[in-house]
Protein backbone atom coordinates (compact mmCIF):
# COMPACT_ATOMS: atom_id res chain seq x y z
CA UNK A 1 0.00 0.00 0.00
CA UNK A 2 2.96 2.46 0.91
CA UNK A 3 4.26 1.60 -2.64
CA UNK A 4 1.28 2.39 -4.16
CA UNK A 5 0.63 5.67 -2.55
CA UNK A 6 4.42 6.64 -3.78
CA UNK A 7 3.84 6.07 -7.48
CA UNK A 8 0.51 7.28 -7.08
CA UNK A 9 2.26 10.74 -5.16
CA UNK A 10 4.98 10.72 -8.04
CA UNK A 11 2.28 10.08 -11.39
CA UNK A 12 0.02 12.60 -9.62
CA UNK A 13 2.84 15.34 -9.79
CA UNK A 14 4.40 14.92 -12.81
CA UNK A 15 0.95 14.46 -14.49
CA UNK A 16 -0.80 16.92 -12.51
CA UNK A 17 -3.00 14.52 -10.68
CA UNK A 18 -5.69 15.30 -7.89
CA UNK A 19 -4.74 19.14 -7.53
CA UNK A 20 -2.86 18.60 -4.09
CA UNK A 21 -0.98 21.77 -3.45
CA UNK A 22 1.73 20.10 -0.87
CA UNK A 23 4.98 20.25 -2.17
CA UNK A 24 6.70 16.94 -3.33
CA UNK A 25 10.23 16.12 -1.81
CA UNK A 26 11.00 14.34 -5.32
CA UNK A 27 14.58 13.39 -3.64
CA UNK A 28 12.70 11.36 -0.86
CA UNK A 29 10.19 10.37 -3.43
CA UNK A 30 13.44 9.12 -5.50
CA UNK A 31 14.21 7.14 -2.91
CA UNK A 32 11.11 5.15 -2.07
CA UNK A 33 10.82 4.19 -5.47
CA UNK A 34 14.50 3.16 -5.95
CA UNK A 35 14.22 0.89 -2.92
CA UNK A 36 11.03 -0.58 -4.57
CA UNK A 37 12.21 -1.47 -7.41
CA UNK A 38 10.61 1.24 -9.70
CA UNK A 39 13.45 2.61 -11.17
CA UNK A 40 12.43 5.01 -14.27
CA UNK A 41 10.23 6.12 -11.92
CA UNK A 42 12.69 7.12 -9.49
CA UNK A 43 15.33 8.37 -12.27
CA UNK A 44 12.09 10.65 -12.87
CA UNK A 45 11.91 11.95 -9.51
CA UNK A 46 15.69 12.54 -8.98
CA UNK A 47 15.15 15.14 -12.10
CA UNK A 48 12.97 16.60 -10.65
CA UNK A 49 14.98 16.84 -7.15
CA UNK A 50 17.68 17.98 -9.42
CA UNK A 51 16.04 20.95 -10.78
CA UNK A 52 14.64 22.59 -7.57
CA UNK A 53 18.63 22.13 -6.62
CA UNK A 54 20.98 21.92 -9.76
CA UNK A 55 24.54 20.38 -9.47
CA UNK A 56 23.38 18.52 -6.05
CA UNK A 57 26.22 15.62 -6.09
CA UNK A 58 24.08 13.83 -3.93
CA UNK A 59 21.02 13.56 -6.15
CA UNK A 60 23.16 12.75 -8.95
CA UNK A 61 24.75 9.98 -7.76
CA UNK A 62 21.24 8.48 -6.89
CA UNK A 63 20.77 9.23 -10.36
CA UNK A 64 24.00 7.42 -11.61
CA UNK A 65 22.69 4.49 -9.33
CA UNK A 66 19.02 4.55 -11.08
CA UNK A 67 20.91 4.72 -14.28
CA UNK A 68 23.28 1.85 -13.88
CA UNK A 69 20.03 -0.68 -12.32
CA UNK A 70 17.83 0.11 -15.87
CA UNK A 71 21.28 -0.96 -17.97
CA UNK A 72 22.20 2.76 -18.64
CA UNK A 73 25.61 2.11 -17.73
CA UNK A 74 27.23 4.81 -20.21
CA UNK A 75 24.60 7.29 -18.69
CA UNK A 76 25.73 6.38 -14.90
CA UNK A 77 29.42 6.29 -16.05
CA UNK A 78 29.35 10.05 -17.31
CA UNK A 79 26.96 10.64 -14.19
CA UNK A 80 29.69 9.63 -11.59
CA UNK A 81 32.39 10.96 -13.34
CA UNK A 82 30.37 14.85 -13.12
CA UNK A 83 30.02 13.95 -9.68
CA UNK A 84 34.26 13.72 -9.34
CA UNK A 85 34.50 16.98 -11.11
CA UNK A 86 32.55 18.65 -8.89
CA UNK A 87 33.18 17.18 -5.40
CA UNK A 88 36.47 14.68 -6.13
CA UNK A 89 36.24 13.10 -3.03
CA UNK A 90 32.69 11.76 -3.03
CA UNK A 91 33.52 8.40 -1.92
CA UNK A 92 30.02 6.90 -3.95
CA UNK A 93 30.79 8.14 -6.81
CA UNK A 94 33.75 6.15 -6.60
CA UNK A 95 32.70 2.96 -5.45
CA UNK A 96 30.05 3.28 -8.44
CA UNK A 97 32.43 4.52 -11.31
CA UNK A 98 35.14 1.46 -9.72
CA UNK A 99 32.50 -1.35 -9.65
CA UNK A 100 31.32 -0.04 -13.84
CA UNK A 101 34.77 0.05 -15.24
CA UNK A 102 35.14 -3.30 -13.24
CA UNK A 103 32.05 -4.71 -15.77
CA UNK A 104 34.09 -2.66 -18.78
CA UNK A 105 37.41 -4.73 -17.92
CA UNK A 106 39.07 -1.59 -17.07
CA UNK A 107 40.79 -3.10 -13.46
CA UNK A 108 43.63 -0.40 -13.26
CA UNK A 109 41.51 2.60 -12.96
CA UNK A 110 38.71 0.56 -11.04
CA UNK A 111 41.49 -0.44 -8.61
CA UNK A 112 41.98 3.48 -8.67
CA UNK A 113 38.46 4.37 -7.85
CA UNK A 114 38.18 2.37 -4.92
CA UNK A 115 41.06 2.89 -3.56
CA UNK A 116 40.00 6.75 -3.37
CA UNK A 117 36.95 4.97 -2.31
CA UNK A 118 38.58 3.52 0.88
CA UNK A 119 40.65 6.74 1.67
CA UNK A 120 37.41 8.68 2.16
CA UNK A 121 35.10 5.92 2.97
CA UNK A 122 31.54 6.87 5.12
CA UNK A 123 31.58 5.75 8.41
CA UNK A 124 28.37 3.92 9.68
CA UNK A 125 27.05 0.68 9.85
CA UNK A 126 26.01 0.62 6.28
CA UNK A 127 28.48 1.49 4.74
CA UNK A 128 30.80 -1.37 6.10
CA UNK A 129 29.16 -3.52 4.09
CA UNK A 130 30.58 -1.87 0.74
CA UNK A 131 33.94 -1.01 2.59
CA UNK A 132 34.36 -4.79 3.05
CA UNK A 133 33.28 -5.23 -0.57
CA UNK A 134 36.16 -2.81 -1.89
CA UNK A 135 38.43 -4.36 0.44
CA UNK A 136 37.64 -7.98 -1.37
CA UNK A 137 37.79 -6.62 -4.91
CA UNK A 138 41.14 -4.77 -4.03
CA UNK A 139 42.62 -7.96 -3.03
CA UNK A 140 41.36 -9.90 -6.03
CA UNK A 141 42.61 -7.46 -8.49
CA UNK A 142 45.95 -7.04 -6.87
CA UNK A 143 45.96 -10.72 -6.86
CA UNK A 144 46.13 -11.25 -3.11
CA UNK A 145 43.52 -13.86 -3.23
CA UNK A 146 42.03 -16.33 -6.12
CA UNK A 147 38.81 -15.50 -5.45
CA UNK A 148 36.80 -14.35 -8.20
CA UNK A 149 36.22 -10.69 -8.71
CA UNK A 150 33.13 -10.26 -6.06
CA UNK A 151 29.57 -9.55 -7.71
CA UNK A 152 28.19 -5.84 -7.56
CA UNK A 153 24.66 -6.36 -8.33
CA UNK A 154 23.38 -5.77 -5.30
CA UNK A 155 25.10 -3.51 -4.17
CA UNK A 156 26.36 -0.35 -7.32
Amino acid sequence: MHLRRDIMSWWNKVFGGDGDRERVDYYEEGMALLKAGSFHEALTSFRLALKESPGDTVILQQIAIAYTRIGMTDEATKTYRHVLQKEPSAPGAHYGLAYLLLRSGEEGEAREHLESFLEHAPSGAEAQEHIAHARATLAQIRGETDAPLPSDERRS
